[in-house]
């Protein structure tokens, strides 16, 4: 049988609030006293119950984060630098993956109450959660990543998407291209859409230029892929002449099929992605992006939350980052 915080005690010699000070607040508790506890606590083999302290504080030091993708190197990054900054707060992370399905989202949420995480970060499937307002109703703060939250009562850390959709579509208007495509979907997602908002009001300042849309089912490369396979396919007078994909998964994709396909980058069609992950840089040829701050969205977010918990009371903030253009060999002249 493991050993409980009573033979802890009695192996110490201390009572067994001594025993749950030197776990909870060792400051209190004499250093020699604590070397003895901590002896005990080693020769027994004690590992402490943080379910039932769970059940006595209200909440755990746990840390809910929940993504669309924990594959997609962008949440991957967001998830890191959030782990980072929760280790500085003596908090932990949970992380999770939603595969964009409401279900399983849901499923995440109620597994994540039911272990009284301290708080909850999440890129919703759906920003009119119901099980979201549910939640902050119950006192567990949330803050919403890579989503605008300025019509919801929740904080919120994003990237201006509207204008890196604009920045995208300049940079390959700029270079002489007329004929844009946006690879992309589902479109349904806000930030996705937003993109192409921002990409379709960047095209209408330059004369003669166009922009067709090429959805796809999901944000991979092998979406990415079959997307330059089927551009690939058609004749060349009718392909378009540059490609904005919605995120760096589907032009890494993207660059794939065009090659297989016997269309060269840039010359015959330069392509940009979105997120500047660190494949990127990396790529057969070396992929032009859009630029989010990962790093700065993951530990900004854990500071809403923990600003939340501490101040439940206090007005929602909303923290907007500015996208940035890094251009590479794909969409040079």
């Amino acid at each position: 049988m493991a050993a409980g915080i009573r033979d802890v005690a009695a192996a110490a010699s201390v009572s067994v609030g001594t025993v749950s000070n030197v776990l909870n607040a060792p400051e209190r508790v004499a250093p020699a006293t604590v070397a003895r506890v901590q002896a005990a606590i080693e020769e027994l083999g004690f590992v402490r119950n943080d379910a039932a302290r769970q059940l006595r504080v209200g909440r755990s030091r746990c840390v809910g984060l929940l993504v669309l993708d924990v594959g997609n190197p962008f949440f991957t990054d967001v998830a890191r630098s959030a782990e980072v900054r929760a280790a500085q707060h003596d908090l932990v992370v949970l992380l999770g993956t939603s595969d964009d399905d409401p279900v399983r989202e849901r499923t995440y949420l109620d597994t994540f109450e039911e272990q009284r995480v301290y708080g909850l970060l999440i890129s919703p499937v759906r920003e009119d959660s119901e099980r979201l307002l549910a939640l902050r109703g119950r006192g567990v703060p949330v803050v919403l990543v890579d989503r605008d939250g300025t019509d919801t009562p929740f904080s919120s850390v994003s990237v201006d998407d509207v204008a890196g959709g604009r920045l995208a579509a300049e940079h390959l208007c700029g270079r002489g291209r007329r004929r844009l495509a946006y690879v992309g979907g589902p479109l349904g997602l806000r930030q996705l859409a937003d993109r192409l908002a921002g990409a379709r009001a960047a095209v209408e300042q330059f004369p003669g230029a166009t922009l067709e849309v090429v959805p796809t089912d999901e944000s991979s490369v092998l979406a990415g892929r079959a997307a330059g396979e089927a551009l690939c396919a058609r004749p060349a007078v009718e392909r378009p002449d540059a490609i904005f994909c919605a995120n760096d998964l589907l032009a890494i994709g993207m660059l794939q099929g065009l090659a297989d396909g016997g269309v060269s980058v840039p010359g015959e069609m330069a392509v940009i992605g979105y997120d500047d992950i660190a494949f990127a840089r990396s790529a057969a040829v070396a992929l032009s992006s859009i630029r989010q701050p990962s790093a700065d969205i993951g530990a900004t977010a854990l500071d809403l939350l923990v600003a939340s918990a501490e101040s439940p009371a206090a007005e929602p903030r909303h923290v907007v980052f500015r996208p940035e253009l890094v251009a590479r060999a794909s969409t040079a002249v």
